[in-house]
């Protein structure tokens, strides 16, 4: 037994060969992370277990340790972006369990996810957290069944409890300074799966001269001895031993003693059935010269490999080739049949991946069909052509430590429609097949998916860089990001993160010709990668160097035209080895389609927002009596313009109020509002009543062959009666506060849409004003929520206008579209027109009802 000192800090000094961890290790923290892992995967039955804690940088998660993944399977997902598509990132995020039983809920769900894992296979992700504290995800995976069903509601319940207590341990540690850092560099931890001891060792000391044996339990084990029974005799071991093999044996040993040598010798033990098993038994004299009592001694240890020898040795005389691939695609074994077959040496294969070594295994779809039985846990067989024209069998079975392999030639002529799309048949046909020169891995391809799938979403070109800022960053571990676009053949920055904006201001308005990285990596279409500031001061003496280390130069090509140059910092030394060069290649072109569109999309925005911001009134008239106020709110998505409008027309002694909403937001809506609202000035000012004002227009709108319909609220208001009449064509019901406070929906009735029938009617409706009320007309954008009905909604401003009223109307006005302000989502534009009626005492008429009404006007 070996002891040591075990302290409430673990067993950290025997593990440590000078007694400490190293710089920037923390030994308890791997103790918790091994333990919560392994638990893990024993408590659900998976066959993978992950746990990802939050880098220091908090914008990505980052592998610490992991359960029977190898971290060739890993390396596409070392770090994983917090804001990704990911059951990893959305469990960590939203702080629930992310649980896909199987391969069609992860395409329903995670649809990326399963293109870059095609594979059957069921997960588990769920929050490690303490308090209100998130360090990170622990996630499992696990074969996928064919009912389809995932983990039970009881392992669930085992999985949360086991994050929970990783994170109430990681609190703790936190809290006494012994977490430690941890960020993408630091290496993970690694454990195999648990599994049976493929040999038992039993540990032996034996002295020749006076027959006394010190043994093990192990040892008495396998020589079929109760532990407790052995009485520390050499002759009681003895017993057990073939008769024949003894004088051998015993021979050996003391050759071994006299000579002192070591001894290696095979036994055949027997059973209580009356066969054998043969052990190895190993030995050697201790070295202590001052001890000649130690002369006659042999210390050692007795190896039995159970049927296993025998196992090899058959493996060895079969004419197909048998191999063992290790967790990360390693041969560990191999017979000397697949000799043969692959046409190369054992020594050649052993502690490689065959697709590293055989070019005619380096098509990616072979690998992909190791990395479907590692994930999948399920056989998987495929047929190969080995030049010129010899056609092989593959099949892999997956275990917990690894995966066996069978290979044979194929028995049967192969189908000339053999290629990669089928499931047995992985190859090519002869005759066409050719290796690709290389291959990205699968957390590649999800790289290029998770950006291509943001970039999709960006509307604008700061929401281009955002995306790519989001993504880019957290993926490849680098600090700093900057995209410049190409404007009149120079560079002009449009947006960074990471950099101080005085460093880049010196390369602001730089020209294509110029000789720096950026402009060389653009006009050579080119990318661009420097892995030290030696390498970037060799190429370009001279240069001012940022405090970054290494760097990518992506140069950005949409049509074979230059669009701009995207710059990913590094603040270490940063290699960038063949794929991820691929990848990041990849990405550019993706950047650069994304930020054409986007800019093209700036463009138009512009010019609409420009027809838009010309067609609202830029100031309202001053009118004696009331006081007038409007608001207009673009949307937060699209376009960001609509078709939204108010306006104020004097028309001799009244005054005409105006709100209208055409649909769609885009240059169209806009042109369309622009008609509509010069038609409504025209009918309104050459004294048309109400009524008329709004048929007039949807007449007008109706020959013009609309293509977009439109709504509206037109009010005339007499400022010394208060006398207010009211038309509305499919739009929202005015509201009015009164001077007590109170506020009310005005029940006026309303026609159809503008644009809908040319002989539509429009019906008109009159109420008289109190003084200090205030008349509100707005359009839906102001009221409109996600799963609500219209009535409430329209309730829900009445009732906002009611207790936000009282004082300034341009503090109603705002206090209006607080809320609205504040939306990140909000899809339709706003337009919000309000109007106090507040004449002179010795104007004012006797107060009268605010109830709408219909009738001649007096």
């Amino acid at each position: 037994m070996i002891e040591g000192n075990v302290s409430a800090n673990g067993v950290a000094s025997n593990l440590y060969p000078f007694g400490a961890a190293s710089v920037g290790e923390a030994p308890e923290r791997d103790d918790a992370l091994v333990s919560a892992v392994v638990g893990a995967v024993e408590l659900t039955g998976a066959h993978t277990g992950s746990v990802f804690l939050l880098a220091g940088d908090r914008r990505s998660l980052v592998v610490a340790a992991s359960c029977g993944s190898p971290l060739s399977l890993l390396s596409g997902w070392r770090r994983i972006p917090v804001n990704s598509g990911l059951p990893v990132a959305e469990a960590y995020r939203s702080g629930r369990m992310v649980h896909l039983a199987g391969a069609e809920e992860t395409m329903r769900r995670f649809p990326q996810l399963s293109v870059a894992l095609p594979y059957p296979f069921g997960s588990a992700s769920v929050p490690v957290q303490a308090g209100n504290r998130t360090f990170g995800t622990m996630a499992v995976v696990w074969t996928a069944r064919p009912d389809g069903t995932g983990l039970s509601r009881a392992q669930r319940r085992k999985l949360r409890s086991a994050a929970d207590r990783l994170g109430t341990t990681l609190a703790g540690l936190r809290a006494r300074g012994a977490l430690g850092e941890y960020d993408e560099r630091t290496a993970p931890v690694v454990v195999p799966l648990p599994s049976a001891p493929v040999i038992r060792v039993g540990l032996f000391d034996w002295n020749l001269g006076t027959g006394a044996l010190t043994a093990d339990d192990e040892l008495c084990a396998i020589f079929g001895v109760p532990p407790r029974e052995f009485d520390g005799r050499a002759a009681t071991l003895a017993a057990m031993i073939e008769p024949a093999d003894l004088p051998g044996f015993r021979s050996a040993a003391r050759a071994a003693v006299q000579e002192r040598h070591v001894l290696a010798y095979c036994l055949r033990i027997r059973d209580c059935r009356g066969g054998h098993h043969t052990v190895e038994l190993w030995g050697r004299v201790p070295v202590s010269p001052d001890d000649l009592e130690t002369s006659a001694h042999l210390v050692g240890a007795v190896l039995d490999s159970g049927s296993r020898m025998a196992a090899v040795a058959a493996i060895e005389r079969l004419a197909d080739g048998f191999f063992a691939l290790s967790p990360d695609g390693r041969l560990a074994y191999a017979n000397h049949s697949l000799e043969s077959l692959l046409g190369v040496r054992q020594g050649e294969l052993l502690g490689r991946r065959p697709w590293d070594v055989l070019p005619w295994l380096a098509d990616p779809v072979y690998e992909d069909r190791y990395r479907a039985a590692l994930v999948s846990q399920q056989p998987v067989s495929f047929l190969v052509r080995r030049p010129p024209d010899n056609w092989l069998v593959f099949s892999l079975h997956p275990g917990a430590q690894g995966v066996t392999g069978w290979a044979a030639p194929a028995r049967q002529p192969v189908p000339a429609d053999t290629g990669p799309d089928t499931t047995l048949t992985a190859g090519r046909p002869p005759g066409s097949w050719s290796p690709p020169p290389a291959a990205p891995r699968v957390g590649s391809l999800y790289r290029v998916l998770t950006l291509g799938s943001a970039l999709t979403e960006a509307v604008t070109a700061h929401e281009v860089f955002e995306a790519v800022a989001e993504q880019l960053l957290p993926a490849f571990g680098g600090q700093k990001l900057a995209i410049a676009v190409v404007e009149e053949r120079r560079l002009r920055l449009l947006d960074q993160r990471g950099y101080s904006k005085r460093f880049l201001a010196r390369f602001e308005g730089t020209p294509l010709h110029a000789r720096l990285p950026v402009t060389d990596a653009l006009t050579s279409a080119t990318p661009l990668f420097v892995e030290s500031r030696e390498e970037l001061l060799e190429t370009y003496p001279g240069i001012m160097v940022s405090q970054s280390n290494s760097w990518a130069f992506l140069p950005l090509i949409a049509s074979n035209r230059p669009v701009g140059v995207c710059l990913l910092g590094f603040d270490d030394v940063h290699r960038f080895p063949d794929e991820e060069r691929g990848v990041l290649t990849a990405l550019g072109g993706l950047i650069a389609q994304a930020l054409e569109r986007a800019r093209l999309y700036d463009a138009e925005f512009a010019l609409a927002r420009g027809l838009q911001n010309a067609l609202l009134p830029h100031r309202l008239p001053t009118l004696p009596g009331l006081d007038v106020t409007g608001r207009y709110l673009p949307g937060t998505r699209g376009m960001d313009i609509g078709g939204d409008w108010y306006d104020v027309i004097p028309t001799g002694d009244e005054i005409a109020l105006i709100v209208g909403d055409v649909e769609g937001h885009n240059v169209a809506a806009a042109a369309a509002m622009g008609q509509l609202r010069s038609a409504v000035r025209a009918f309104a000012t050459a004294g048309h009543p109400p009524s008329d004002v709004v048929a007039n227009t949807n007449r007008l709108h109706m020959d013009l062959d609309p293509a977009l319909l439109a709504s509206c609220c037109y009010a005339r208001l007499h400022p010394r009666s208060g006398v207010v009449r009211i038309v509305r064509a499919g739009h929202p019901p005015p509201l009015l506060r009164l001077p007590d406070g109170q506020a009310e929906v005005l029940d006026v009735p309303g026609g159809p849409l503008l644009g809908i029938d040319t002989a539509a009617h429009f019906p008109e409706s009159e109420l008289r004003l109190v003084p200090g009320s205030v008349l509100a007309l707005y359009t839906d954008g102001l009221i409109e929520r996600r799963d609500s009905d219209i009535g409430s909604d329209v309730d829900r401003l009445r009732a906002s206008l009611a207790r936000m009223g009282g004082g300034r109307l341009e503090d109603l006005a705002d206090a209006l579209l607080r809320d609205a302000r504040r939306s990140a989502d909000r899809a339709d534009d706003i337009a919000l027109l309000l109007t106090e009626y507040a004449p002179p005492p010795q104007t004012a008429t006797k107060p009268a009802s605010a109830h709408a009404g219909s009738g001649p006007s007096p």
